[in-house]
């Protein structure tokens, strides 16, 4: 197998055309098949490909597996839909848009993804993509439970903000 290369020029425009081909012997005589149309292929693929066939009969030579390495980021899946779903509610206006509001909107979102204590809503948040999407600095569970008091501090406010923006003014 090989890849054939063709370029032809007609009205001023260049066009180049890719195929890949196998060679075999009928009657005595050599013939050509084509196989596959490749001129939809960028240049690095033709080139990708000619690289492949030339070292077919190895191709662990290449590359391996063991030199990638793999690394996971950060979940956004599950943060940005119920991001979403608070706006839509209205529960990020109501919290507002300070520090304060935004480590209260994540403690909601902590315990809908995964109940657990504040410090399990801290690792939850390393390993989503939570301070990215709610535009918060690093925290740690101290910050989460002097947010508690600034919510209990806050409460009757937060209700009546919600409460208006569900059915107009009081």
């Amino acid at each position: 197998m090989y890849i054939d290369t063709a370029s032809s020029s007609r009205g001023g425009k260049t066009y180049r055309r890719h195929l890949l081909r196998e060679s075999y012997r009928e009657a005595g005589k050599v013939k050509h098949r084509t196989i596959a149309n490749l001129s939809h292929c960028s240049e690095e693929e033709i080139a990708a490909i000619k690289l492949a066939l030339k070292h077919k009969s190895d191709l662990a030579l290449l590359g391996s597996l063991k030199d990638i390495s793999l690394q996971q980021g950060s979940r956004i899946g599950a943060v940005f839909s119920l991001q979403v779903v608070a706006e839509r509610l209205g529960l990020v206006k109501a919290l507002g848009y300070q520090r304060a509001g935004k480590l209260a909107l994540w403690q909601v979102f902590a315990r809908l993804i995964d109940q657990g204590s504040r410090l399990s809503a801290v690792r939850l948040a390393e390993s989503h993509a939570a301070c990215d999407i709610l535009g918060l600095d690093t925290f740690n569970e101290d910050h989460l439970y002097q947010n508690l008091a600034w919510l209990a501090t806050n409460q009757e406010e937060i209700e009546q903000r919600l409460f208006r923006q569900r059915y107009g003014s009081e």
